[in-house]
């Protein structure tokens, strides 16, 4: 059976669900653009990662919402709005927040927490923390 932490699923054009290749590092979302950009602005990335440190980047979905869903432990996403505010907001196990367009975005995690992501992947921007 797939893993949703290795093996990333694409919610697609036609309300399809397209399991993806073993994600092995970074370089693994080339591949995933050009697999399914042409869905444009409806195409999700559903992932999962678990987190034993703070994220060391930002990132930014410039095309839709992304919500995180906390599945185990406690994190603090930071957001950096278009208009300079900042907020900061901690979920725990069954809890959600969400990334709006535009936002960026990174983490801090006190312990171990697990969370599952559905992005709308296009466009995405990263930059160091």
């Amino acid at each position: 059976m797939p893993s949703l932490s290795r093996n990333f699923l694409h919610l697609g054009s036609g309300a399809t669900a397209i399991p993806q290749p073993d994600f092995t590092d970074g370089s693994w979302y080339a591949g995933y653009g050009q697999r399914h950009d042409a869905d444009g602005r409806d195409g999700r990335l559903v992932s999962q990662f678990t987190f034993t440190e703070s994220w060391d980047s930002w990132e930014m979905h410039p095309h839709g919402d992304e919500v995180v869903l906390c599945t185990a432990g406690r994190m603090t996403l930071h957001q950096e709005f278009p208009d300079g505010t900042t907020a900061a907001v901690t979920i725990g196990a069954g809890e959600y927040a969400i990334n709006p367009p535009g936002v960026w975005h990174t983490a801090d995690v006190d312990g171990v927490a697990t969370a599952v992501f559905i992005t709308a992947g296009l466009g995405t921007e990263g930059r160091p923390r």
